[in-house]
């Protein structure tokens, strides 16, 4: 969250146990084009790299994981950017509408005046990706799967602007007992400017980007992996977010408020833990449901496949069998009666071819006799 007021002046953070001090100015670079007052601060700078990195990766897990068509992702990236933006600024204002009722409505969207909330930019950008794929009618589930370590990357990158506009910090009691206690020029808790005996503040901005990097590693290297069916990473997403900001917020110093002391973060961060437990187990059993029902369905088609393949053999040996009984069937052939006309011929014919061997007999004797 931006704070109110960008100040012109260099911000001081100090790291005292680690001998660390910065002084940065929030300002990149001022009148922009030559435009006086038109500056380019270093949060939109570091939030515009978190986008950037958070549509590279969204495109590689869509196009190669999820096999999602190019052309969707950058429609939705074009729709849910602007979108999510306009829908930090309005949960912003409206959860301090006291201080932002009768101010004009320009006032309420001057977005460079300081003030946006992440939960409103998750809610608007997953609206969209609802609509488009309804409207598309393909699989919101899958795109939000690809979806949730993008906006993860970004929301890690991201929180280093809060670090350079020396804001999002929390305090509590023996904060300054801590090792990476985090001090600064004046703090602002609830409301109040420097009260008594805050010295130092947690830097709650480091802790929700590292808490998001591990949450990251271990969707990327090890869920993703595995993924077993569609919406597993978007609710993993929802619960590791919803479960690490609600804690978070409960030391943040400049928190949105929903009735009395209720925190809108840690509210809302609960909400999430719990309907990401219930959305997980309500799509494992959903996916289960319809494995063992695959498998049903494998297992009887390998049935009537196999008692097909039998009825086949069976047909096959039966028309074998009624082709040999047909061929037995058929009459045997009778020898031809010989009539005595034949038999006298027949017998010339063997007299004939005896009669050669015979003079041959009878010639060889008188040879020798020679």
């Amino acid at each position: 969250m931006l704070s109110n007021a960008l100040s012109a002046m260099a911000n001081r953070i100090a790291f005292p146990e680690f001998g660390w001090e910065f002084n940065i100015d929030p300002t990149a670079i001022e009148n922009l084009f030559g435009i006086e007052g038109f500056n380019v601060q270093w949060y939109g700078i570091i939030l515009s790299l978190g986008i950037i990195s958070g549509f590279l990766l969204f495109y590689h897990l869509a196009v190669k994981k999820e096999q999602i068509i190019a052309d969707s992702v950058y429609n939705v990236t074009l729709l849910a950017v602007p979108i999510a933006i306009i829908g930090a600024r309005f949960v912003y204002v409206a959860t301090r509408w006291e201080h932002y009722k009768g101010t004009g409505f320009l006032n309420m969207i001057n977005i460079r005046g300081g003030g946006i909330a992440i939960y409103g930019a998750i809610i608007f950008g997953l609206a969209v990706v609802l609509i488009y794929n309804k409207l598309k009618k393909t699989s919101a589930l899958s795109m939000l799967d690809a979806l949730a370590p993008a906006v993860m990357i970004g929301q890690v990158i991201g929180r280093w602007g809060n670090f350079v506009n020396a804001e999002a910090y929390g305090w509590s009691a023996g904060v300054e007992n801590l090792p990476w206690r985090m001090e600064l020029d004046y703090y602002v808790i609830d409301g109040v400017r420097n009260p008594a005996g805050v010295t130092c503040v947690h830097p709650t901005f480091l802790y929700e980007s590292l808490w998001n990097a591990l949450g990251l590693a271990l969707i990327l290297f090890l869920l993703y992996r595995k993924k077993k069916f569609n919406g597993e990473i978007f609710f993993a997403y929802m619960g590791w977010y919803g479960l690490g900001r609600a804690f978070i917020e409960t030391l943040r110093a400049d928190s949105l408020y929903i009735v009395g002391s209720l925190k809108f973060s840690v509210f809302v961060g609960i909400v999430c833990f719990i309907a990401a437990i219930i959305g997980e187990i309500v799509l494992w059993k959903k996916s289960k449901n319809e494995a063992e029902e695959l498998a049903e369905y494998k297992s009887a088609f390998s049935a009537v496949a196999i008692a097909v393949s039998k009825e086949e053999d069976a047909l096959a040996h039966e028309n074998a069998a009624s082709e040999s009984a047909t061929e037995s069937d058929l009459p045997e052939e009778e020898p031809e009666e010989i009539t005595e006309e034949d038999a006298e011929t027949l017998a010339e014919q063997d007299l004939l071819d005896a009669e050669p061997e015979e003079t041959a007999e009878n010639e060889q004797p008188e040879e020798e006799q020679k």
